[in-house]
Formats: C-alpha cells, sequence, structure tokens
C-alpha cells in the first residue's frame, strides 16, 4: 500500500468580506492574538488583514470568558502568539461558524507522494490528511498519479464518492490500463 500525505504549506484564506474595500479574503499574517483582561474575565481576539487593503479586524476566540477557565499554558499561548494555537483556532470550524468566515485552501497545501509503479496494477494507496483540507478526491488522485480526470473515474475503485470534497483520510485502488 503506497502512502500519500496531504500537508498544510501555509494557513488557509479566510474569506469574508472587509469592511473598507468590500475585498473577499482576508489573511492571518503572521498570526496574532490580541488579549484583554477585564476583571477576572479574559477576552481573546484572532487578529486578521484584508490582502487587498490590509486593514486589520478581529475575529472572537473567547468572549468574557472566567480566566479560571483556562489552562495557564493556553493564556501564555495566546500571549506570546503561539504559531501552532493560532492555527488550531483558525482551522477551529465552531470559530468559523461563529465569525461568518469560511476557509480558502487554494494553493495552501501539496501532496506528498512516493513514485508510483502503475504498470504493476493494481495499486492500492492510503491517503492520509494531517490537516483538514477540503479537496475533491478525483483532483487529488489526478493530480498525483498525473492522470486525467476522466481516467480517474475510469481506473479508480474507491469506497468514497469522487467528486464531493473530503477532508477525511481515504484509501483507493489503480485498477490497469487499457
Amino acid at each position: 500500500m503506497l502512502p500519500w500525505v496531504v500537508r498544510r504549506t501555509r494557513l488557509p484564506l479566510l474569506s469574508l468580506r472587509c469592511a473598507d474595500c468590500r475585498s473577499e479574503s482576508a489573511t492571518t499574517g503572521e498570526g496574532r492574538f490580541r488579549v484583554n483582561a477585564n476583571s477576572k474575565l479574559l477576552d481573546v481576539w484572532l487578529l486578521v488583514h484584508c490582502v487587498s487593503c490590509d486593514r486589520t479586524s478581529k475575529r472572537i476566540v473567547h468572549k468574557r470568558a472566567p480566566v479560571r477557565s483556562f489552562d495557564p499554558a493556553e493564556i501564555h499561548g495566546y500571549r506570546v502568539n503561539d504559531p501552532e494555537l493560532v492555527a488550531s483556532r483558525l482551522l477551529d470550524p465552531l470559530l468559523a461558524r461563529r465569525n461568518r468566515f469560511t476557509l480558502d485552501w487554494a494553493g495552501a497545501w501539496r501532496l506528498d507522494t512516493p513514485p508510483a509503479r502503475l504498470n504493476e496494477a493494481p495499486v492500492q494507496v492510503k491517503v492520509v490528511f494531517e490537516d483538514p483540507v477540503p479537496v475533491r478526491p478525483e483532483r487529488l488522485i489526478a493530480q498525483g498519479l498525473g492522470l486525467s480526470r476522466n481516467d480517474v473515474l475510469r481506473r479508480i475503485e474507491c469506497d468514497i464518492p469522487l467528486r464531493r470534497p473530503t477532508s477525511a483520510g481515504f484509501t483507493f485502488t489503480v485498477m490497469a490500463g487499457d
């Protein structure tokens, strides 16, 4: 079984409308949080920048949360702008739903594959996702094997729908060509 790995190369863009220039893309840049303590309550925001006008806006991570409810290491991560904490919060679907944005993964991932020998069919391949990158399996397989999407539909046996985006691992079998 050949292992394929889908890896994130950078953080994805956020799809949300800028209040100034009406652009629909924003980035987290280097990834920064803003932390504000008010008595025993803590507010945490993720700062995002418009890709067109560089306007900074805030996305709520925690609002008026009791300081006691946080792990001290998490508070420290917010204060020092820990890159792993930025990535985990950005990839959190609840944060995206609450702040009304979606993630644009175009150009933010790569597929690592070992050399495939298609003449030794059938070949079984296992695809693993390190991050929840939504891709259509037929496009991923076509890129990885260097086949057209029609050839993929004809030569691939898979338990999941090939034309529906997925971000979960799957396996497929490459059958012999004509």
